[in-house]
């Protein structure tokens, strides 16, 4: 038997999850819903036997997933999670998972009130490069890690038609974006990495008059275990890359006994303490978004939602990250530190 899975949105990254729901082994998309008729419709021609949807609730109760896909802007989470609550459907939302903490919390409380699982889409953390860095870690080649730092420069932010509002128009009047849709991503990453965070720092720019939100800034972070991390975020500016939104920028991960450097081509150099660096050899898949993250991402719900197993990112669990986000902006507007 199929295990049955209904997508709600169509807009530009919900490409790469169709693409991930396609090459999924006991899987039958049997619905495709969207505002834009004609967007449905085409998407919905990518699976066999999948139906074409304007409303939700009418391809929710047509299509009887086992789950439900939430490919939509943050302000239609909670309904999309309600409806798909009231029909005792498991969810994967992708994130910002709302605008603000308290409408994450608002989401995760009718998701538990109806009874149902509900797996935050938070793909950056499925990226080859940082599940390298962290078996690297766990082998302890890198000694006791102190230091994290992550320069975000995808250079795809400048003048009123900047490349990301060609993408994804609703950036223009995000009044929070560089943290709330961008480095988020990178903070679930280094928390992945190096564990708890216990403060933070910040200073926020704007420098295109075209957006409302901020789209560069440098954020401090304290982690529990003593290290530090500075994620160093410019949507302006660029890096030696063929795709600059491959790795989205470079990384130094430090240690004690050792160094971990990402460049923007996905490929990693460990250098021993010491020594010189050399070439670090891992396997990865060039496709799709980010070295084939959403795929990966994809396959770990799955294996969660259909066949029982642990789950990094549930919804529950995500709210830390949108707390760490909070206390960023706190920092920043009251230009002070913000303990955790």
């Amino acid at each position: 038997m199929s295990f049955r899975v209904a997508i709600a949105g169509c807009g530009y990254f919900a490409r790469y999850h169709r693409d991930a729901w396609r090459r999924l082994d006991g899987i039958a998309v049997t619905g495709v819903c969207d505002i834009d008729p004609a967007r449905a419709a085409a998407a919905a021609a990518e699976f066999p036997g999948a139906a074409a949807f304007v409303d939700l609730d009418t391809m929710l109760d047509r299509a009887q997933p086992h789950v439900l896909d939430i490919v939509t802007p943050p302000a239609t989470h909670l309904a999309a999670v309600d409806a798909a609550g009231r029909r005792g459907i498991d969810a994967i939302c992708q994130k910002p998972l709302a605008d603000d903490l308290a409408g994450a919390r608002a989401i995760v409380a009718a998701a538990e009130r109806h009874g149902i699982r509900l797996v935050v889409h938070e793909n950056f953390r499925f990226m080859p490069w940082f599940a390298e860095a962290r078996r690297v870690i766990e082998s302890g080649a890198l000694g006791t890690v102190l230091n994290i730092a992550f320069r975000l420069r995808p250079g795809d932010g400048q003048g009123p038609n900047a490349p990301f509002l060609a993408r994804q128009p609703y950036f223009k009047d995000l009044p929070r974006f560089l943290v709330h849709e961008t480095a988020i991503h990178l903070v679930d990453a280094f928390r992945m990495l190096l564990g708890e965070v216990t403060g933070v720092f910040a200073r926020l720019r704007r420098y295109n008059p075209a957006i409302r939100g901020e789209d560069a800034g440098i954020v401090v972070i304290d982690f529990a275990s003593g290290a530090l991390g500075v994620i160093d975020a410019n949507r302006h500016l660029d890096h030696p890359a063929d795709d600059t939104r491959l790795t989205m920028g470079v990384m130094h991960l430090e240690g004690t006994r050792g160094s971990l450097r990402l460049d923007g081509f996905g490929r990693l150099f460990f250098k021993p303490h010491g020594e010189p660096e050399r070439p670090h050899d891992y396997a990865w898949t060039d496709r799709g978004f980010g070295g084939d993250c959403v795929h990966r991402q994809i396959t770990h719900a799955l294996a969660h939602l259909r066949d029982g197993a642990p789950v990094v990112n549930d919804a529950r669990s995500y709210l830390r990250n949108i707390e760490i986000e909070e206390a960023i902006y706190l920092a920043a507007d009251e230009r002070r530190f913000v303990a955790l």
